[in-house]
């Protein structure tokens, strides 16, 4: 059990080991011991109280009934409002400031170990009031996919095309067969008059107005009036007409 690295200021192996394995069984995830403090008295105490320091919270610890029991005072950073601890000639006081009702005291606290405890628990305080305090990002804002050119690419769709000039038809030659003997010649201005039956098909119709936009927008792109997005948006919306 790597306990080592919790020794390094005269705490008692065997009291952190005991320590270290009750606290263990009650981390969160993500959650792992920082320091722990062995109080020591003048007297020989064989549990003595502790005070144990993780990443999220502080555990008070106190043996009671020959080490048949213990009981634990924990907080998170969130439920405590400071700390303070006071040298005497003994070891320093060490005292947990909720935001309300007692304060929790252990006494006893060799001097070393109740700076370390001070120091981790000040910086653990001051991280929770600077992400309390700090302003979360405002999301940005969406810019809208609309934009000024778009309007413009509108108005230049929307604006009335020049009419297309449409071909005549040709005019269909009418040849004359030659007059029998004896019969009427036609009359070429009758002939004239005749209206020839025209296939349709060989009328061209003209484009409709969604077709004339489409040619337009495409014209804008090709120019590089416009952006290949503006392009892409405008195109769907108008198909989206259909």
């Amino acid at each position: 059990m790597a306990i080592e690295k919790f020794l390094q200021d005269g705490q008692d192996p065997k009291v952190v080991e005991k320590i270290h394995d009750k606290i263990i069984d009650m981390l969160t995830a993500g959650e792992y011991i920082q320091y722990i403090s062995v109080q020591k008295k003048p007297a020989v105490t064989l549990l003595p109280d502790s005070i144990t320091v993780s990443n999220k919270r502080i555990f008070l610890c106190e043996f009671t009934k020959l080490g048949l029991a213990t009981n634990f005072e924990i907080f998170s950073w969130n439920d405590i409002k400071d700390i303070a601890f006071k040298e005497e000639i003994f070891g320093a006081k060490v005292t947990v400031i909720p935001p309300a009702g007692e304060n929790l005291t252990i006494d006893y606290i060799p001097k070393v170990q109740a700076r370390k405890l001070y120091q981790l628990i000040k910086e653990a305080l001051e991280n929770r009031n600077v992400t309390v305090t700090s302003k979360p990002a405002e999301p940005a804002t969406p810019t809208p996919l609309k934009s000024d050119r778009l309007d413009d690419v509108d108005k230049a769709l929307t604006k009335e095309s020049p009419a297309l000039p449409t071909e005549a038809p040709p005019t269909a030659a009418i040849v004359l067969p030659d007059a029998a003997p004896g019969s009427e010649t036609p009359s070429p201005l009758a002939a004239n008059n005749a209206t020839p039956e025209l296939d349709e098909r060989s009328v061209p119709s003209n484009d409709d107005e969604l077709t004339l936009k489409l040619k337009k927008l495409k014209t804008l792109y090709d120019r590089q009036l416009i952006t290949q997005a503006e392009y892409e948006n405008k195109k769907s919306e108008l198909l989206s007409q259909l």
